[in-house]
């Protein structure tokens, strides 16, 4: 079966530009109203005291660690399903498979990593956190790790679904996800409406609870929507394809190991904070929870810019592909330009949105938080470049040399310099922060580069 109706070249950059901002718009909105569930989720337990915010915060660290890296090996399914519907050739039976195979992956993956988690109180302690607040994780943990499979396996819906040209249903259904955190928080966290007043355990049953009833809300986008029913996605879903697997996974561990990196980094650096205090571990909490929230607009575009470079790779069209990479390049950096300017001018109407700035149980919190914000309004820029260029660089199905760009970047420079400005200099949580700026940097500066040599590194030769 033929694929007639897949996206042609835009004729001008002009409107590749367009045609990338239509499809990031609505992975951004998504992604921010992600962010709000995580924020919800803070807001909620920071009034539970700092104990039980520090160790909801090293829980989510944990577990999104885990979550970020399995949405990498899944999030190999873009590329290829962009690439199949740029060669026009079988796309629908190809996209069936990439989607089953995925889904398997998600499934399968899991598992090992929940075991993981339920032992997350000695991996806390011998990470050498507070007693009270690993054993406060633990119990976080012990639920959360059930929210594992559904969130793995929603993501790989909402991947599908964003490929073949219905993104807006990602915002959509994490606008839903986002009234029922907010619902199930009230309800459980406090005790509310005669249900049982469960604290940080409620934060993590309403977790669990958010991830399935947005699972479930794909799998019946999948199957109503007129234009993604008519791949049957769920066709033959006991039915395996090796070589697709293989193909996921290949491309996928790269990307994996580089979200892990990544992710592991700004965990680390919670945890560098948990052995400096208590009242850094909630300041880096909240300054962190404002830049990721803000990162949210890059990754989108990000997001798009590998459908749209993956239809180009796919086409076989070396034009379309520089248009769509640096069109996302272009948006993604001016974007955090302006992030960075207002984190500068305005740091305290940001942390205003989590915390009373006023109260002076809080001061000592907030003083640090406004001075880590100054250091993240200066990475931005550096953040958002390296997030696109990521992306642009996986739309053409490079992903091993960016995983050890990642490596070196955020590990042999960024947690290098964080430990020894962190431990060995008065700068404590500050210099934590400072490393994690030049780490940002390196791979910055790397993956651009990477993606403007692309010709001569032989890397839009599509086979």
């Amino acid at each position: 079966m033929t694929n007639a109706a897949a996206p042609a070249a835009p004729a001008t950059a002009r409107a590749e530009l367009a045609a990338t901002l239509r499809l990031a718009a609505p992975l951004v909105g998504a992604n921010l109203l992600q962010m709000a569930v995580y924020a919800v989720d803070v807001v909620f337990v920071a009034r539970l005291g700092e104990v039980e915010l520090a160790a909801a915060t090293l829980g989510v660290y944990v577990y999104g660690v885990i979550l970020f890296a399995l949405s990498g090996l899944v999030g190999a399914a873009a590329p290829i399903i962009a690439a199949e519907l740029g060669q026009r050739r079988h796309a629908v039976r190809e996209v069936r498979r990439s989607f089953r195979m995925a889904a398997w992956i998600a499934v399968l993956g899991s598992v090992p990593f929940m075991a993981l988690m339920a032992h997350g109180q000695g991996l806390l302690l011998l990470a050498g956190q507070d007693a009270r607040v690993a054993a406060r994780t633990d119990a976080f943990l012990d639920i959360l790790l059930w929210a594992l499979i559904p969130a793995v396996t929603g993501t790989v819906m909402r991947i599908t679904a964003s490929a073949l040209g219905r993104p807006g249903w990602a915002m959509a259904i994490t606008a839903m996800g986002l009234g029922v955190s907010v619902f199930v928080n009230w309800l459980l966290v406090f005790g509310n409406l005669g249900a049982p007043a469960l604290g940080l355990e409620g934060s993590a049953i309403t977790s669990l609870t958010t991830a399935t009833a947005m699972m479930l809300a794909y799998a019946a986008v999948l199957v109503v929507d007129r234009r993604l029913r008519r791949f049957r996605l769920f066709g033959n879903w006991w039915r395996g394809e090796w070589s697709r697997l293989r193909q996921i996974v290949v491309l996928g561990l790269p990307i994996a190991a580089t979200m892990t990196f990544e992710g592991a980094l700004f965990s680390a650096a919670g945890f560098l904070m948990g052995r400096i205090g208590v009242t850094e571990v909630a300041a880096h909490a909240i300054a962190l929870q404002i830049a990721a929230f803000l990162f949210q607009v890059p990754f989108g575009i990000a997001q798009a810019a590998t459908i749209r470079v993956g239809l180009a790779y796919g086409a076989r069209d070396r034009l379309w592909i520089a248009r769509a990479g640096w069109s996302a390049l272009a948006v993604g950096t001016g974007f955090m330009g302006f992030t960075a300017l207002l984190l500068w001018l305005f740091p305290r109407a940001f942390l205003s949105v989590y915390v009373d700035v006023d109260a002076p149980a809080n001061a000592a919190m907030i003083a640090l938080a406004l001075q880590y914000l100054a250091i993240a309004a200066i990475f931005q820029l550096a953040d958002g470049a390296q997030a696109v260029a990521a992306g642009v660089l996986r739309g053409v199905q490079d992903t091993r040399v960016p995983m050890v760009i990642a490596l070196v970047g955020y590990w042999a420079v960024g947690f290098t310099i964080s430990v020894a400005l962190g431990f060995w200099t008065p700068l404590a949580g500050i210099g934590v922060w400072i490393g994690l700026a030049l780490g940002l940097l390196v791979v910055a500066l790397l993956l651009v580069d990477r993606w403007r040599r692309r010709e001569k590194l032989g890397l839009v030769r599509p086979v």
